[in-house]
Formats: structure tokens, sequence, C-alpha cells
């Protein structure tokens, strides 16, 4: 982290220097500027680069760093408007829009401005990322025989059989055979909407749920259909009854630590999903994301429903990504059945597969001492990350409500008193200097009751969780 700050810093120092060089003068040696700014060789390089790659200087091996000529203007822009015609035309009765909102999904994946605290993120701080280990079997992975070759189109063989043990557990349900290799989970539960449901059709979803999927669903030309969910995961009752009044054949849904209210999927109600789905002649796609992100006082896990299923009714969707890095997008389809072809045929078209190096990276790191010690370490941190949270809410929050305390995952799902404007107030604690989520992208028709997602994950650390609470309250007070 200090040397990715070092870079950034004097990557802005240089970048304010610029206009004392004409275009094409050279710039101090890299000596002068270790010199100058007593940083390391390696972050003089890497400043360069990044100047070089705005466009701002160019680099010349054995010669040095010069100012870049100015850009030449820009051609005026064209008419561009008839594209409204073409995006928007629509084709047969029961059309879908064909506009995504993906706002939902580009908030999750924005960094924060600077100075400003992020509650708001869905990946680890690069503080909580095994960044040595990542870096550790990149490097084993690039030595490996054949690591730059084409791989199998399912994935490489030692990968595949890794996630079929994970998924599959003790039992050994889930064979190496049945799993293909994707780039990440979003990728994975892409594909599987794709495969399971024809454009227009209705899609079963849990209500809240992930942004990313709802987003999923109509980039797919589906209509997601709400299913509530409470503190035991998706209501089956109501599940039964949506098959019933539909038409739809697929139901996502996140059984273990829920995004976003954390809930895991009660022992009774695992077996009630199976057999509403199965009566329905329907498939129910897993989306398993957070299963290595147990907080240390979580009890035993349950398995995978895709463990617990022999009639293919699961399509399960995994990935390495929110455990590691948001770079390492390696992730795995597990099906059975007729159901398998077609996600592998669709994977093929549109990606061919997963870069090898990345695979053989995420086998040399899987396969490595340091997996266990970032699991422990993560758990143990995750959980005083969010007791610290939920006790700065307290304090902060008093009319706010935690219905549910998660054993696992990033977030905590507050409740707003009624009445509350959650867009309001994100905006006011968006000029406190804290980013959060609010709770509409959250739910596929009208939200229940004002809700913030709020994640613990993201911060620095455990003083600017509460520094971020403590605005984030007085934002509220002041509206």
């Amino acid at each position: 982290m200090h040397e990715r700050n070092s870079v950034n810093e004097l990557a802005l120092a240089l970048r304010r220097e610029l206009n004392r060089y004409s275009p094409g003068e050279k710039l101090p040696s890299s000596r002068a500027l270790v010199e100058r700014f007593r940083v390391s060789p390696v972050t003089v390089s890497r400043a360069l680069a990044t100047l070089a790659a705005e466009g701002l200087v160019v680099t010349r091996p054995g010669a040095g760093a010069f100012r870049a000529a100015p850009h030449p203007a820009s051609a005026p822009p064209g008419d561009t408007s008839w594209q409204q015609v073409a995006l928007s035309a629509e084709a047969g009765e029961e059309a879908v829009p064909r506009s995504v909102d993906a706002a939902g999904v580009i908030a999750s994946l924005a960094g924060p401005p600077p100075g400003v605290i992020e509650l708001s993120g869905g990946y680890l701080h690069p503080s909580l990322q095994p960044e040595r280990a990542l870096a550790a079997a990149l490097a084993r992975a690039g030595r490996r025989p054949g690591a730059w070759e084409r791989p199998p189109l399912e994935g490489v063989a030692e990968l595949r059989s890794w996630f079929a043990r994970e998924i599959g557990g003790p039992t050994g349900s889930v064979t190496p055979a049945g799993v293909l290799v994707t780039a990440g989970g979003q990728s994975a539960l892409t594909t599987a909407l794709r495969a399971l449901a024809p454009p227009g059709a209705p899609v079963l979803v849990e209500s809240p749920t992930y942004p990313g999927m709802i987003a999923a669903a109509h980039a797919s030309g589906l209509r997601p259909v709400p299913v509530p969910v409470d503190a035991q995961g998706v209501r089956t009752d109501l599940l039964a009854e949506a098959f019933r009044a539909g038409r739809a054949r697929v139901f996502v849904c996140q059984p273990l630590f829920h995004n976003p209210t954390g809930s895991v999927l009660a022992e009774e109600r695992r077996r009630e999903v199976l057999r509403i789905a199965r009566e329905a002649g329907a498939f129910v796609v897993e989306d398993d994301f957070a299963r290595r992100l147990a907080h240390e006082d979580a009890p035993p896990l349950p398995p995978t429903l895709a463990s617990e299923d022999a009639d293919g009714v699961v399509v399960h969707v995994c990935s390495l990504t929110k455990f590691t890095s948001p770079s390492l997008r390696v992730g795995a389809l597990a099906a059975r059945g007729p159901v398998l072809d077609r996600l592998r045929a669709i994977q093929v078209v549109d990606s061919f597969f997963v870069p090898r190096p990345l695979q053989e990276a995420a086998v040399e790191l899987v396969g490595s001492p340091a997996w266990p010690r970032h699991r422990r370490a993560l758990a143990a941190e995750l959980r005083m990350r969010r007791e610290t949270l939920l006790a700065a809410l307290g304090r902060e929050l008093p009319g706010s409500e935690v219905a549910y305390v998660p054993p696992g995952g990033f977030h905590v799902w507050v409740r707003l008193p009624d009445g509350t404007d959650e867009s309001a107030l994100a905006a006011a604690t968006l000029r406190a200097g804290v980013l959060v989520t609010p709770g509409r992208p959250f739910y596929p028709a009208e939200p229940a009751a004002p809700h913030l997602r709020l994640c613990f994950a993201a911060a620095t650390g455990v003083a600017e969780l509460r520094e971020g609470v403590r605005r984030l309250g007085a934002a509220m007070r002041e509206l």
C-alpha cells in the first residue's frame, strides 16, 4: 500500500510540473528524481509509466522521458441521435424493454472520491487482499509448462477438480466433468440466465437481491419477478405461489450470506426450495458467492444446494473473486444433464475460454499454504469489523434497525425509520465524506421500507468504520 501511494503522489507532482517543459523536452533523469523525491527507482519507473499511459510523456529506452506533444484538436462530434431509435426498437407483441440499468453495478464497482470513506463497496480493501500470495501464485503459474497454451474449453483439469470438491463437499456428489471454469461469478450468472430462460420470460428472484443479478436478467431480456426474503431466507410459501402464478422456469437465490440481508437459508426451506422447483419443472440458480467469507464466529456452514440435488435442478455459481481480489476473475458453473452442454456452448460462443495463466495462478493459489492462512485471518478481521460497525450504528443511528446479524459476508442491511428518504440521505452522507448504498436498487419491484446496505470490508480499518458511521449519523440528523 505504501508503494502504491508513493507512485500516485510522485505522478501527481510530475503532472503539475509538466508545463515547465516544452513538447519534446527531456525530463530530469530517473536518478535525479530518486534523489529529489526520496523514493525508490521502482516508484519513479511506475510513476513515469502512469504518465506515459495518460499520453503526457514519452519514454525512450536508454534516452529517458520526454514531454509528449500536445494532442491535435479533436474532430467535432457527429450526430448520434439516430441511435435512440435503433436501440429502442421493439419486435413482437410481448417484447421487453431493451434498456439496461447498470447503475447499481457501476456504483458497487466505482471507487470513492479522494478523502471519502467507502461503506458501499463489494470487495475487500487492498490491505485485506492476499496480494503477496497472489503475486507468488502468478509468478509460479508463469513457469508452469504450457502456461501460455490454449486451455481446455471447459477449464484446466486441476482447477475443475478443485471446484468440484469445494461444491460437492464430502459426498463427492459433484464431479469435475460437471464443472465449467468461468471468468468470475457475474459472467457465470449471466451465462446461466441466458441458458435457462428465453428472452421475455419471467425469472423468480429474491427481494431484495443483488442489483447485478437484476441487471443481468434485464440484459438477457428477462423479467425479474420478486419473491420476498426474511431472516431465514426466501419465503418458500410465496415461492410456490410465484411458480403457480406465472410461467417462470428459473429461480435465482443466494442461500448463504445473502446479499444484501446476510441471511442463511434455513434447513427446512432448503428442502422446500428443491422440492418446489422440481415439481414446477424449473431450475434453481444457486449463487454461492460468499462461502469463503464466513466470520470467525460463524456456525458450521450448510452444504451447497448442488451437493444435495440428484435431479439436475440446481445450476451452481461460485467465484474466487470476493475472497481474493477484484482482478482474480475466476469462477465456476456446476450442473448436471443436458443443461451443461448449453452452458458450455454459450460460454464458448461468448468468450472462448478463461485465459490459461489466470487459471494456472488460481490453481497455484488454492494449493498453497497461504490459502488457509488467508481464510483464518480474513474470518477474524471480518468478525471484528462487523462488530465495530454494529456498535457504531447503535451509538450514532439509534432509530435504525439491523434485523439480522450476518455470520458471513461483507454487509449489514440497515432498516431506516419510516419516512426516511434514503436517496437524500445517501447524497447528504456523500457531502459529509462517506459513500453508502441506498436500498432501492436491491428491489426488482417497489421496496418494502427504506434501507441502507453498509459494507465493512472496503474501509481501511475499524477507525475509519467508526468515523464513517459518525458522519452518517450526523448527516441523518440534519435531514
